[in-house]
């Protein structure tokens, strides 16, 4: 039924690693590898079990119920648990030490939870290892946003001079157009002009 598959969905076990699924690290340096899980009924007897290249265990551990602290069922002599389960965030995080280049590839986070009908669900995380951090350069990204600023503001700069000189130019067209009409609406009479209202005078009697 629709409605048992939507609740059978809201129950599910969910593993998460963070945002991103990439983590780099310094040759010889400690690494925290991320990882929590979330579920809606809780949980018993859960197992969770941290994977390298998908194949090698390197630690595995087992919460008895919300109130309890994992208890180590297997690990890594360089792998070392850091998370927290009373604190209720269900935090299975690890860390390595003394990181190797060969230490490089995938990481997988893998729970089991039998009072979720068994339910289970992983995540992954990528380790990379390199030699020595590099500072990302943001010089020339820095240039081009000012570049781009620069002439979205000359062209900004230059729409609002437009919009004055053709407000003045209308203005100044608008003022001409009076003065013609105005002219060519004056009363003639008092200079005798052709057309105009003067009366024109007798010729005189011979």
């Amino acid at each position: 039924l629709p409605g048992l598959h939507i609740f059978a969905i809201t129950l599910a076990l969910e593993v998460s690693v963070g945002k991103t699924n990439t983590v780099t690290a310094l040759n010889n340096s400690n690494v925290l590898l991320p990882c929590t899980f979330t579920t809606c009924i809780g949980f018993q007897d859960l197992v969770f079990t941290w994977y390298f290249n998908s194949t090698e265990r390197i630690y595995q551990g087992k919460i008895k119920n919300e109130a309890t602290e994992p208890r180590l069922i297997w690990h890594n002599p360089r792998v070392e648990f850091v998370g927290s389960i009373t604190k209720k965030d269900n935090n299975i995080s690890i860390v390595l030490n003394g990181v190797e280049f060969s230490d490089a590839g995938k990481y997988t986070c893998h729970v089991k939870n039998p009072k979720e009908k068994n339910a289970q669900h992983n995540a992954t995380i990528i380790l990379i290892v390199v030699h020595k951090m590099v500072e990302t350069d943001n010089t020339v990204t820095l240039i081009i946003v000012g570049v781009v600023g620069g002439l979205i503001g000359l062209l900004i700069l230059f729409m609002l001079i437009k919009r004055v000189v053709l407000f003045i130019i209308k203005k100044t067209q608008d003022g001409k157009k009076e003065c013609l009409v105005s002219s060519s609406g004056n009363d003639n009479t008092e200079n005798g002009l052709a057309g105009s209202k003067a009366e024109q005078k007798a010729p005189p009697k011979a």
